[in-house]
């Protein structure tokens, strides 16, 4: 009898610490299992040089969505095309800016939206139509070193 709660105990405890380690791993992960409560829209650059999947997008310096997907645009093919997750509830204007920056000197690539002074607001599927692209760093480097900064 002794050795049936103590084997229940520890079955007890087991089954907690596998429920702890999911939530653990779906928060860390920030994975969705049903839908999230976001809305997409889309904005075309010129380069998007660094910027991957999942990475945040920011307003006033406050996370508001992530990166979801980044291909080329169908139309041209010579533009990157990001897709981007939005948070409901964030209402952004059809004149936003969006740019691609960098934490830091070295750090991650994110996107970062500049309010503008419409009342329209972008639905899902939306699109940003100004955007301000990666700088280069690299580039910009070699054009110094080769003597051809303008």
């Amino acid at each position: 009898m002794n050795i049936a709660k103590l084997e229940l105990t520890v079955g007890i405890f087991m089954l907690i610490g596998i429920i702890c380690l999911g939530y653990l791993s779906i928060n860390l992960g920030k994975m969705e299992l049903i839908g999230g409560n976001d809305y997409k829209l889309t904005a075309s650059f010129d380069s998007v040089s660094g910027l991957k999947s999942g990475a945040r997008v920011e307003l006033a310096g406050v996370e508001i969505g992530t990166v979801e997907k980044i291909g080329l645009s169908n139309s041209s093919g010579d533009k990157a095309l990001v897709t981007m997750k939005i948070k409901d509830g964030i209402n952004i204007t059809d004149d936003v800016i969006a740019s691609v920056r960098t934490s830091g000197i070295i750090g991650d690539k994110f996107i970062k939206l500049k309010p503008g002074g419409s009342d329209q607001i972008l639905k899902n599927g939306g699109k940003i139509r100004e955007t301000e692209s990666a700088i280069d760093i690299e580039e910009l480097v070699s054009k110094f070193i080769h003597g051809k900064v303008d």
